[in-house]
């Protein structure tokens, strides 16, 4: 810090300033730490790491173990093989080991803390402490300039300066938890190209009336195995209904492939050959109804509305095998057209934002203005479900934390 004249505030000068006290932010601070760097780490917010604390139901599913570029999306697919080459999800498996904290997987691959998220974002606060990061909260950044010397920042701690700015701003998801859009306006700012967001991995909305009566009737509904499409992207898992649509693992998937208009196509059963399955219960039931036999392939009460709304129940000796195999194709292959998604209110993250086109895969700095860097979710890369989004958070906060 240089001396000052009386009147003016000192300037608080450090090798790299990070803005952004989330998953990457956290991550690239004591990996630069580390390397000797001084860093400073600011943030808007009152509390660094809000987001980690509430994912995975508050028990943070920080990686996942079958972490590979193809689960990422993203305008340049090849731009995150690097970095996620250079820090593996087992390279963060052995820090949180180190630390000690009891995990487990709940299943493909997504490993969950045994006890609370916390234990994440303790770690990443004691490893920044003990590399002697200077971690700043409620901290308003209120202009930033590039000059030959580097990058000087008006904050409402003072004038900073430093040779290195990381952006580690994240996208626009759960504006509640404070995320906003100003890493895409400094991008901005220095010439970056930002590609259109929007919310991904987020429940889709339906308001046609007959699909809202369903999905009403049977809010807080879940079918364990479905397969659900959209684009040539598939995903197998769990689905659930809500006042508002539909959600679940398998919607959230398929929500970051789909556009505004597109329909998706919902196996409900993609474990049986139901026209099989369906025709064999002919044989030995027929006196039973449909909605009977539904009901041991899903709730009763779901059951029953699909027989009702879908296919008129009756017993199954007065269906020709060609209507056994509309029922079927039905099921197998439910098609609609959902009215949108809930935005960014519920979205677990965003897709698009910097054009990765235009920042280095090796070291995450800018091409367009030198001793910028751009990590995490700001960048357009984008996970899915799983695990994965922090994923590409440690894997990005690393490769820039070596060159800053």
């Amino acid at each position: 810090m240089r001396g000052c004249e009386p009147g003016e505030q000192a300037v608080l000068t450090t090798d790299v300033t990070i803005i952004g006290a989330g998953a990457a932010g956290l991550m690239c601070a004591f990996s630069a730490a580390a390397r000797g760097r001084r860093v400073l780490l600011l943030d808007h917010a009152n509390k660094a790491g809000k987001k980690i604390l509430m994912s995975g139901g508050g028990r943070c599913n920080f990686t996942n173990m079958y972490t590979e570029p193809a689960s990422f999306l993203s305008g340049n697919p090849h731009f995150c093989k690097s970095a996620l080459a250079r820090y593996t999800q087992w390279d963060f498996i052995e820090m949180v080991a180190r630390h000690g904290i009891p995990y487990h997987e709940k299943k493909l691959g997504q490993l969950f803390c045994d006890n609370k998220a916390s234990d994440i974002l303790n770690m990443l606060l004691d490893e920044c402490a003990q590399a002697g990061v200077e971690l700043r909260l409620d901290t308003r950044i209120e202009a930033v300039e590039k000059d030959a010397q580097g990058y000087a920042l008006r904050t409402s701690l003072g004038p900073v300066r430093c040779a290195s700015l990381v952006i580690a701003t994240g996208g626009l998801s759960i504006p509640t938890l404070g995320a906003s859009g100003f890493g895409y306006q400094l991008a901005r700012q220095f010439g970056h190209s930002v590609l259109p967001t929007r919310a991904g991995l987020v429940p889709f909305t339906i308001t046609e009336p007959q699909l809202k009566a369903i999905c009403d009737e049977l809010s807080g509904t879940s079918v364990e195995d479905c397969l659900v499409s959209c684009n040539g992207q598939s995903f197998r898992e769990n689905i659930l209904f809500t006042h508002r649509g539909l959600s679940g693992p398998a919607i959230l998937q398929v929500s970051s492939y789909w556009q505004a208009g597109d329909a998706i196509e919902i196996n409900l059963l993609p474990h049986l050959d139901l026209v099989e399955w369906l025709s064999e219960q002919q044989r030995e039931r027929p006196n039973s109804e449909l909605k009977t036999i539904l009901g041991e392939l899903f709730t009763r009460k779901m059951a029953g509305l699909l027989a009702e709304h879908w296919f008129s129940s009756k017993p199954l000796k007065q269906y020709a095998p060609s209507e056994l195999e509309q029922i079927a194709g039905k099921l197998s292959a439910w098609q609609l057209v959902p009215s949108g998604t809930e935005g960014y209110r519920t979205a677990e993250v965003t897709l698009g934002g910097v054009d990765t086109r235009e920042v280095s895969s090796k070291t995450m700095e800018s091409q367009k203005s030198p001793g910028l860097y751009f990590i995490g979710e700001v960048l357009d890369v984008t996970g899915h479900l799983g695990g994965f989004n922090f994923q590409w958070a440690w894997a990005s906060a690393y490769a820039a934390a070596q060159y800053v």
